[in-house]
């Protein structure tokens, strides 16, 4: 079974940091993009950050976050992450991680169309003092 397990989130104060990590079973998660989607109570699902496969290894980041969260991914234990440093009130939301992306040369890169085909049940991260 395909399986995609979001982890990670909690209450963090303002400026505080959090990893979260997303674990996959049943397929390589190297072989694929991943991205991390965050979804705030009363808006619309954004993409955060996308890294092509490892092939490749190319990370993408929308500008509210860049130079504060780094996705990253560890082959050997399947596994994608997002650190997130000086977190802000705004960064409030539930996380999903996802794959896929556009393949070229061997490669599958940066964007990926979220999708839920794999269960991730997402998990919620709450930046308050």
């Amino acid at each position: 079974q395909l399986r995609l397990v979001d982890s990670g989130g909690g209450l963090v104060q303002p400026g505080g940091s959090l990893r979260l990590s997303c674990a996959a079973s049943g397929f390589k998660l190297a072989n694929y993009a991943v991205a991390w989607f965050r979804q705030a109570p009363g808006k619309e699902r954004e993409g955060v950050a996308c890294i092509s496969s490892s092939r490749d290894g190319s990370t993408e980041y929308i500008d509210s976050v860049r130079g504060r969260f780094i996705i990253s991914r560890a082959d050997a234990q399947n596994t994608a992450f997002l650190q997130m440093n000086n977190l802000k009130p705004e960064d409030t939301a539930a996380y999903y991680c996802s794959i896929g992306g556009k393949y070229s040369d061997g490669v599958y890169r940066c964007p990926v169309i979220y999708t839920n085909d794999y269960g991730g049940q997402g998990t919620r991260v709450t930046v308050s003092s």
